[in-house]
């Protein structure tokens, strides 16, 4: 008996399928409750941002690398993060489509994606030079034209290219970076996951005048971004 074979209309309906599961059994179970936030999960097609060899997980709750050595890409913070994580992220953010965004560490492109969709206009920087070819192709296929992806480092002095509405670091920074608060506008806000393992907290920042209002609204462990300062270790 010959079994029928599964056709692209199937494959999709699977496709389709694993990103409602994603939504409603990941994200929105997380406390991301933004409409626009859950609609931009559904449109920005999130298994183009992955690394062919790990297609079969875009929509699971893990960490992806984009580096053929898993070792190295988490050595490097050469990672996409769960869904989740992005997703609240994002909602945190309370991008405006007005907003000019900052984004450090483009990886894959694909929060950079997300932005786009929301923001005026985006910068995103990579340390990379494979990655960041990855992102703009990623971007470029996607559609996505308000999108630069530019290779830099984000610990160093960037007040050339600001101000920003948002600055996103996207992933772990031992401690706020004075060089990027410096960067926001008025009403501004920086999101980052800040700390040490096993304790990292996702941190809000909005700028009010010369002083800044800190929320720390959830816990999370990230991949570590590099050469962002690190605390000195204890000694006797």
């Amino acid at each position: 008996m010959n079994m029928p074979l599964n056709t692209s209309a199937d494959t999709s309906n699977l496709v389709e399928q694993a990103r409602f599961n994603m939504i409603e059994q990941q994200i929105r179970p997380w406390r991301v409750l933004a409409e626009d936030v859950l609609d931009l999960m559904t449109q920005v097609r999130r298994e183009e941002f992955v690394p062919i060899a790990y297609r079969s997980m875009a929509f699971m709750d893990i960490e992806i690398p984009l580096n053929d050595s898993v070792e190295e890409a988490e050595r490097t913070g050469q990672m996409m993060l769960p869904p989740r994580v992005e997703a609240r992220m994002l909602q945190d953010a309370a991008v405006k489509t007005t907003d000019r965004v900052l984004e450090i560490g483009a990886g894959s492109g694909y929060m950079a994606a997300l932005l786009g969709r929301s923001a005026s206009q985006v910068l995103t920087l990579e340390i990379n030079a494979d990655l960041v070819e990855f992102a703009k192709e990623n971007l470029r296929s996607s559609g996505i034209i308000n999108v630069e992806v530019r290779m830099g480092d984000g610990s160093r002095d960037l007040s050339a290219e600001g101000p920003f509405d948002i600055v996103m670091v996207s992933g772990s920074v031992a401690e706020v970076p004075q060089n990027l608060l410096s960067l926001l506008t008025e009403g501004g806000r920086l999101v980052a996951i800040v700390g040490q393992e096993p304790m990292m907290r996702a941190t809000v920042v909005t700028r009010n005048g010369n002083s800044f209002e800190v929320k720390q609204p959830w816990d999370i462990v990230a991949p570590r971004l590099v050469n962002f300062t690190e605390p000195s270790p204890f000694r006797f």
